[in-house]
């Protein structure tokens, strides 16, 4: 609780510096707020598993470890402002405090043992994204992103709400101990509850951006900033799978029967959808929205195959997928402010003039493509021995297709940087953006050579 207390403080202290032109102390005030809660969600470490507040809030180790995630996330992409945003506006404590405001949001939806905290995570969250998405006021695609991420996103917080009312209505408590007692108590199903687990589905399938719910996604992300964008598609999406991971694995896998078929249609879907729309994308960060899509439907193989291993499963491919993604939209930023494009061609002879950047830029690709030795093959090796073991061999077999589909997209990248020649003037990179740059490309080479690091941690 006290994580959640010092990122809810936080973004009001950094409020009164910005009303007082205190500008310059706004990022290292920020990180050392968020290093402070790191430190004290590290702290309840194997504290025990008990809820509190009346059973609202678990912090058991499962939130702890998406907490860290989401938090380390959080400061990775708040060092790449660094100049950032100040090119938008010059109210910039705004942007620093609603990314604080989103985070504590995240920090709820990975601590939930209630569903209202869940609906309140999801809205702390969302709210502010959808401020966020559009905060370049005069940018007309920033407008439409924010406009299309609300739009939708209330829309799927109806089926979400509708859901939550059936469930209470068939188990009398929002509480997940309840519901799991319920669902174990039950000798026969409840039709009730099944069409609200149903519609609880879709509300988080929204919420994750998976398809046939995924038509916000690219529109979302190629509008509104690429700072914004790295924190929806890295810790907004890794929250809403530890959220949607908790409450299936607690309350619903006796009903799995009954939500499987759908989600591993849905998983299909997604996997196709992702990969093969990205092939014929000219835009990199375009994508890069396509390629989230098809993670999440990786993601989803843990949820499909629910077991001890499923909360590790998400937590390293989360991991990998969030670093990697940091390095991808930071070094877009980089490239989107000397060529005003971010087209594959924007990329061109990038190895020559700045060889660290295009070498950072490499793994996180090959990260990305699931190449091993980097930390998204453990990842995808972890999704794809959870499918294997609950047998969904055609599921695999499709999820081993598309690994192979996304290779010619996130190539793509790495041979307009080494293999085409274009007249263009070194980068400048910041200590800041070579920090996150450098740490992000370790951490994913160290995971991918020592998954032990994090995968046992749950």
């Amino acid at each position: 609780m006290n994580t959640i207390i010092v990122i809810s403080v936080l973004p009001i202290v950094l409020l009164y510096l910005g009303l007082y032109k205190m500008q310059k102390a706004l990022l290292p005030v920020t990180v050392i707020g968020l290093l402070v809660a790191l430190g004290l969600a590290i702290a309840q470490w194997n504290t025990g598993a008990v809820p509190q507040y009346s059973g609202m809030l678990l912090f058991n180790n499962f939130s702890v470890a998406f907490s860290v995630v989401a938090i380390v996330s959080t400061i990775l992409i708040l060092l790449l402002s660094k100049d950032y945003f100040e090119r938008i506006s010059n109210h910039i404590a705004e942007y620093y405090a609603i990314i604080l405001f989103s985070l504590a949001g995240v920090i709820v939806m990975v601590s939930y043992y209630n569903l209202t905290m869940l609906f309140i995570g999801i809205e702390i969250m969302s709210v502010s994204l959808y401020i966020l998405a559009g905060i370049k006021k005069n940018d007309f695609a920033s407008n439409e992103a924010a406009l299309k991420y609300f739009l939708m996103g209330a829309f799927s917080t109806g089926f979400l709400l509708f859901g939550f009312t059936l469930i209470y209505g068939s188990t009398g408590s929002f509480s997940l101990e309840k519901i799991q007692s319920f669902v174990l108590a039950q000798r026969t199903l409840s039709p009730m509850l099944c069409v609200g687990v149903m519609l609880v589905i879709v509300g988080l399938c929204f919420k994750v951006g998976v398809a046939p719910f995924h038509f916000w996604t690219p529109d979302v992300y190629e509008g509104a900033p690429s700072l914004i964008t790295a924190f929806m598609s890295t810790v907004s999406k890794t929250a809403s799978f530890a959220a949607f991971l908790r409450l299936f694995s607690i309350c619903f896998p006796l009903l799995s029967n009954i939500w499987s078929p759908a989600l591993i249609v849905i998983a299909i879907i997604t996997l196709f959808i992702g990969n093969i729309t990205a092939l014929y994308q000219q835009s990199f960060k375009r994508m890069l929205a396509y390629s989230s899509i098809s993670h999440a439907g990786y993601l989803l193989f843990a949820i499909l195959s629910l077991g001890a291993a499923s909360g590790n499963t998400i937590l390293v491919y989360a991991t990998a997928y969030s670093i990697a993604s940091i390095i991808a939209f930071g070094a877009l930023i980089l490239v989107q402010q000397e060529t005003n494009s971010d087209t594959f061609d924007s990329f061109n002879g990038l190895g020559r003039k700045n060889p660290f950047l295009a070498f950072v830029l490499t793994v996180a690709m090959l990260s990305l493509a699931g190449i091993p030795l980097t930390a998204g093959f453990i990842g995808k090796f972890y999704a794809f021995n959870m499918a294997m073991g609950q047998l969904h061999i055609a599921l695999l077999v499709i999820a081993v297709i598309n690994a192979i589909i996304s290779i010619f997209y996130y190539f793509r990248v790495i041979i307009a940087m080494y293999f085409r020649s274009a007249e263009r003037e070194q980068i400048a990179v910041s200590p800041y953006y070579a920090f996150v740059l450098g740490f992000a490309a370790l951490a994913t080479i160290v995971i991918g050579v020592y998954p032990q690091l994090i995968s046992g941690l749950i």
